[in-house]
């Protein structure tokens, strides 16, 4: 009783006493929540990762200049434009570390680009009729789903002429480059455009196995686009 006499004195009341202690008891909870609030890690989303195994389909055009020249030398040498459309299959597997990605890809391409040579009556078609390439690609990713990449490596294919009485063929091996870019549509799906240079070097074909015969070369740029799945 003394106490709170004492306290009355002074201008104090239990009252008054009781409203602050409430007050700190609010403000310090209120505080011990924001800051676990704070602490609380906030979930991050998953980045997208390239690495894996996937397969594709892919569809495009082809476009060049064909030669063709008497072997061995001398006059006589012709160019003559070729086009076409192309489809084929790819498959392949990609790792990622950081932003660089790298990885093998194979294909095989079914083919329509030719050229045709006519002096006003059945002329002569030189075509490529179906090709392949293994390659590598390196790619840099600017955004986790969107990568560019260059690629280069092996490249084979069918070359084959034709003309009245005439219907040579031959599988070659050469080389090929280029480049492309991918965007993963979803985890498993992505959409890509590629640009190749391809050449298939130079072959002889001798009709009937005479004397005579024809260097070919076949060199064509193809652009085309594809969808792929990764596993």
């Amino acid at each position: 009783t003394r106490l709170l006499t004492a306290f009355d004195r002074r201008g104090f009341s239990v009252k008054t006493i009781l409203l602050a202690t409430t007050i700190l008891t609010v403000v310090s909870g209120s505080a011990y929540a924001a800051d676990a609030i704070v602490s609380e890690p906030v979930p991050v989303a998953a980045s997208f990762d390239w690495t894996g195994a996937y397969i594709g389909v892919n569809a495009g055009g082809g476009f060049g200049t064909f030669n063709l020249a008497p072997s061995g030398g001398g006059p006589g040498s012709i160019d003559i434009s070729a086009s076409g459309f192309l489809g084929g299959v790819q498959a392949g597997y990609n790792w990622q570390v950081g932003q660089l990605v790298y990885g093998v890809e194979a294909d095989f391409q079914g083919s329509d680009i030719k050229a045709d040579l006519t002096l006003g009556g059945p002329g002569l078609e030189a075509k490529v009729d179906w090709f392949g390439t293994v390659r590598a690609r390196l790619g840099y990713t600017p955004v986790d789903r969107f990568m560019v990449y260059g690629t280069g490596g092996l490249a084979y294919g069918h070359e084959k002429i034709s003309a009245p009485g005439l219907d040579l063929s031959k599988t070659r091996v050469g080389w090929t480059v280029g480049a492309g870019a991918e965007y993963a549509i979803t985890n498993n799906w992505s959409f890509k455009s590629e640009y190749l240079y391809t050449d298939l070097g130079k072959e002889t074909f001798t009709p009937g196995g005479g004397g005579f015969g024809v260097d070919v070369k076949v060199p064509f740029h193809t652009v085309r686009v594809g969808l792929n799945y990764k596993f």
